[in-house]
């Protein structure tokens, strides 16, 4: 029943976008919180090389340090635009100063509009970006699940194709929530420390239209250099020792097992019929 009123809210969601100006919908409206305002929009730019970030290395580890507390998230390689272009705009500093400018509790916290450096540009939050979108690179694998990095974007109308913002992101609060939104929105990272702050900064009152009143805001972001997977390290170690004991073991046996282990061998095979 839960779901079934999450996905109609969904659905209303494309007749009641809230804007500037309008009175806000009275039931949720759980995907509004992924879309950017159309109107004043930034135009987009044609020039498609534009649109393509450079290729560039790093550990795929960020994090994000806000006045909340610090927040830690991987973005996995198998959706390279967006890998690239978020490791482009962290280098770049784009993200420094932003908002945190839509919160829907229980749902998710959204940031990555430049226009929210400026107060003045208040009434134009959830619109701004850098000027393109990105392709949808939708994963099977990846998918709203509790702390899932995703791209924001404009809604099917505007955008049949489901490209992505070209900076605009979300963190998930709720899997629960989310599930309807796997394969319409571009899921490129997950959380791997720091979810409480996430939690903390979701809790935050909101205004009519979605917007904190605590002003949450990304102070910068770094990526993190030379990381090293607890639960890779964890299997390495243990593959490494199941190594080193494997000779000791066989040292370890004696002139009987030895033997047996011999006999236990298939005859080798002197032709082919």
């Amino acid at each position: 029943m839960k779901k079934t009123v999450w996905i109609l809210a969904t659905a209303a969601l494309l007749l009641a976008a809230p804007s500037c100006g309008k009175k806000k919908a009275p039931a949720a409206e759980p995907e509004a919180a992924m879309e950017e305002n159309t109107l004043d929009e930034e135009p987009q730019k044609d020039d498609s090389e534009e649109s393509v970030p450079e290729k560039v290395e790093t550990s795929g580890v960020f994090d994000l340090y806000t006045n909340y507390g610090n927040i830690r998230i991987r973005l996995y390689k198998d959706t390279p635009y967006h890998y690239d272009n978020f490791t482009k705009l962290v280098r770049e500093g784009f993200y420094d100063g932003v908002l945190f400018h839509r919160i829907i509790k229980d749902f998710m916290i959204q940031t990555g509009d430049p226009f929210t450096k400026d107060t003045a540009l208040v009434a134009r939050y959830g619109q701004g970006g850098p000027g393109y979108t990105l392709p949808a690179e939708f994963r099977p694998e990846h998918t709203h699940k509790k702390g899932a990095v995703a791209a924001a974007r404009l809604g099917d109308m505007a955008n049949p194709k489901k490209e992505s913002s070209g900076s605009q992101f979300y963190i998930v609060l709720n899997e629960e929530h989310c599930r309807h939104l796997d394969g319409e929105y571009t899921v490129f990272g997950e959380t791997i420390d720091g979810m409480d702050v996430v939690e903390k900064i979701g809790s935050l009152p909101t205004d009519a239209y979605d917007r904190p009143l605590g002003m949450p805001r990304i102070v910068m972001i770094k990526p993190v250099r030379n990381f090293v997977d607890p639960e890779t390290e964890a299997q390495e170690e243990s593959s490494a020792k199941e190594q080193e004991e494997a000779p000791k073991k066989v040292r370890e046996r004696t002139p009987a097992q030895n033997d047996a282990a011999i006999h236990e061998r298939p005859p080798r095979r002197t032709r082919i019929n």
